[in-house]
Formats: structure tokens, C-alpha cells, sequence
């Protein structure tokens, strides 16, 4: 009878198994827990009963054009993550390390691939992804492993990609509501795009160019490499063709140049930079004065200053630092993650493939007020899923982040009425 039991019990636990009812172990083979999932506790844990999640950053913290911002929304990360440790973890059973796998990517889409590579079978997903172009050269092998990431960028594509976890407006989207925008405070007659190559600026470029046809503006578009000692040919075009209004989609110091320059050589139009244009230490620039007089940064949250719930509780987790955006938006990128942590630990499939299921089915995210809930719909298709509202900053020298609101969450009538069916760079 012993032997039958056995026998039996065996049986059933294959059977199991094979309906997906035990889980855990579709990374790791037969019995293995999932990758990056272990039940030791974090090596730095709250409580040392629980077991821990390992998720991994990939971020631009040293050389490349966005370490300004890069290095604030890492450690906003790690604080909102401890904050979570420290009221209990998810589900109860598990704590979140973004501390052990945190790698520098030099925004070099080989250098991002190589050390992804290095960290992938040690973690269950990414709590950070920093840059389109970066990202995109991963993207092929987080699909074929399910592994999701959360992206510290804004591309278009990310709304088609099911492993990737984006937070806000996108860029295109950004752009088409910055035109709108101007149509209202400015009557421009022209728009020009000023981009980087690739799915950041050509996303953004295509969201102007996009707004400028639908308003019957004069549309240019201007391709410019990074690096402030490159902007020689993009201040050139400014100042030759003189448009009403700029769009500009760089690094923040490759903005400086070309709105500092370009107002040295005369020009008096409208600079409207995307998020990542704007880094507070611009203000100590010799651009600053021009930047005060011809530019609006356009962004997909609120400052660093806003009076919401998740923005007192990230002040209150990042006590000392000097303000930047950078901490904001890394803050709020983290919700959706746990969100979908915490569903993914109530199915009971604690795995890649059940994180995953998770973020396919969240309609609402609750950002603690930073964002609106329907900012974090995974659900559906992209078309409506989309979230379609961005804002508008004008500077302030007495702002913590050197930015001040003008115009709140909001859809202009481009954005409102255009169908997203692919990405918008490459219809540019």
C-alpha cells in the first residue's frame, strides 16, 4: 500500500505540474525556481522570512548623454522599492532587490545588449530599461523569454510590445499635444522637429510633423547627432529657415546649445523641448538666459514639487537629495511593476510567464496620484490602451527642479483624434 502511494502521489504531482497548477519552474527546468526568484531573502531584507525578487537596471550612469537623469531615476528606484519592502513586501511573501544587478549601459545599444546578457538568468524581470534605441536591442530576447521590462524612455513601439511596462504619454504623443499647445499660446505658421536619430527623436519628430499637418503648419525636419559641440548644422537651419516653433528632441546639454546659440544669432521663435531635454543644471548654463525667455519643456508627469501622495512619499524617501525630475520619473515608473508583481503573486504562477500574464491584465495602475489610474492600461489593444495625456513646464528659477506647470495633464485634438496602429518613427 506504501509503494501505491507513492506511485500515486507522484502521479498526481506530474499531473499537476503539467496543468500549470504547481509553478515556478518554466525558466529553470523541471523543480527549479523561477529565475531571479529565490526563497532566501534579499540579501539586504526587511524581514528574513520572506524570499526575493531580483529585478535588474540597465541604465546610462556614467558616460552617456542621460547620466544626469539616469543616476536620479536609479536611486528613486531603489528608495521606492525599499519602501515597499518595508510595509511588507509583495503579497506578503516576497521582498524586491533592484540593488544587486544594477549595470551601466554608457546609452551604447551593444554595451546595453552585453551587460543584459551578463544578468538575464539571474533576474526576473527589468525594473529598468534606460533608452529606445538601448532597449530595442534586448527587445528580441525579452519576448523570446518573457522577461518584462520596465523602460526609462517613451518611444511609440513600446505601446505594441507586451514585456514592456511603460509609464506615460509617449513621445509622439508628447509632440503632437506640445504643436497643439502652441497653436493655442503661440499661432505659429511653421514647426520645426530637432531630433536625435532613432525611436526617441524620430519618435517625437513624427508627433510634430504629424500635429503640423493636421493644423496646416509648415513642417521641417531637422536629423542631429548628440554632443553640444555637434549642433553646428541644426543651429544653422534654425536661424536660415526661422520657424515659429522648434521641437526639440535631444540630451539636455545638446538643448542648451542649440536654444543658447541659436538666440545669440537672432532667432526669437518657441522652443518646446520633450522631457529629456531639461536638467536643472541648465540654469547655471550660459544658455540659461535664453532658456528663461524662449523655452517650454513639454513632460509625460508633474514636477518633482506637485502635492500628490506618491510625490510626498517620494520626497519623504529621498530626503537630502537635490531635486530632479529624474527622481520623479523613476518613482513613478515603478508602480506598474508592482502592480503586476502583486498580481502575478496572488495567481500562484510565480514565474516570467506569470508576471507577464499579469501585466496583460491590468486596465488601471494606482500611481498615488502622480498619474492618472488609466495611465497604467496593459490591456486591449493599443489604439485604446494609449495613454494620450501629457503636460506643459515653463522654467522657474525658484522651482526645486527649475520647472513650474503651465498647462496640466490635457489631449490636444491631434492626439485625441489619431489612430495608433505602429510605431510613429517609422511612418516618419
Amino acid at each position: 500500500m506504501k509503494s501505491r502511494y507513492v506511485v500515486a502521489s507522484a502521479a498526481l504531482v506530474a499531473l499537476l505540474s503539467a496543468c500549470g497548477v504547481i509553478r515556478g519552474d518554466d525558466e529553470g527546468g523541471k523543480g527549479a525556481q523561477a529565475a531571479g526568484v529565490t526563497s532566501e531573502p534579499c540579501p539586504t531584507a526587511v524581514d528574513k522570512k520572506k524570499g526575493c525578487i531580483y529585478l535588474g537596471t540597465v541604465s546610462d550612469l556614467t558616460a552617456g548623454p542621460f547620466a544626469a537623469l539616469a543616476v536620479p531615476i536609479t536611486d528613486a528606484q531603489k528608495a521606492f522599492w525599499a519602501r515597499v519592502n518595508k510595509a511588507g513586501g509583495i503579497g506578503g511573501r516576497y521582498e524586491v532587490d533592484v540593488t544587486k544587478f544594477v549595470r551601466d549601459n554608457k546609452y551604447n545599444p551593444e554595451v546595453h545588449r552585453q551587460v543584459y546578457n551578463e544578468m538575464k538568468d539571474q533576474v526576473l524581470g527589468l525594473a529598468q530599461t534606460l533608452g529606445s534605441p538601448t532597449t530595442a536591442a534586448i527587445l528580441g530576447d525579452l519576448k523570446a523569454n518573457s522577461v518584462v521590462a520596465a523602460p526609462a524612455s517613451w518611444t511609440s513601439a513600446w505601446e505594441f510590445e507586451d514585456v514592456i511596462l511603460e509609464t506615460g504619454a509617449n513621445y509622439c504623443v508628447e509632440a503632437m499635444n506640445s504643436v497643439d499647445y502652441a497653436m493655442e499660446a503661440y499661432k505659429p505658421k511653421s514647426v520645426m522637429a530637432v531630433h536625435l536619430a532613432g525611436d526617441y527623436g524620430a519618435d517625437a519628430a513624427a508627433g510634430a510633423k504629424i500635429a503640423a499637418e493636421r493644423n496646416g503648419l509648415t513642417f521641417t525636419g531637422v536629423e542631429t547627432p548628440s554632443g553640444a559641440t555637434e549642433q553646428g548644422r541644426a543651429i544653422t537651419e534654425i536661424t536660415k529657415n526661422k520657424p515659429d516653433l522648434v521641437i526639440l528632441t535631444t540630451g539636455p546639454a545638446d538643448a542648451a546649445t542649440i536654444v543658447g546659440q541659436a538666440a545669440a544669432a537672432g532667432f526669437k521663435g518657441r522652443f518646446i523641448g520633450t522631457g529629456p531635454t531639461w536638467n536643472p543644471a541648465l540654469l547655471k548654463s550660459p544658455a540659461a538666459p535664453a532658456l528663461k525667455a524662449l523655452y517650454e519643456q513639454s513632460a509625460p508627469g508633474r514636477p518633482w514639487d506637485s502635492d500628490t501622495p506618491g510625490h510626498r512619499a517620494m520626497r519623504e524617501a529621498l530626503p537630502g537629495v537635490t531635486p530632479n525630475d529624474g527622481y520623479t520619473s523613476g518613482w513613478a515608473w515603478a508602480y506598474p511593476m508592482k502592480a503586476a508583481l502583486e498580481k502575478m503573486v496572488a495567481s500562484g504562477d510565480i514565474s516570467r510567464k506569470g508576471l507577464l500574464a499579469a501585466v496583460k491584465s491590468l486596465r488601471t495602475v494606482d500611481y498615488e496620484g502622480m498619474l492618472p489610474p488609466e495611465a497604467g492600461n496593459f490591456a486591449g489593444d493599443p489604439d485604446a490602451a494609449t495613454f494620450r495625456q501629457t503636460l506643459v513646464n515653463k522654467i522657474d528659477d525658484k522651482a526645486p527642479t527649475g520647472v513650474t506647470t503651465v498647462k496640466d495633464f490635457f489631449v490636444g485634438p491631434t492626439a485625441k483624434g489619431h489612430t495608433f496602429d505602429g510605431p510613429c518613427y517609422a511612418k516618419l
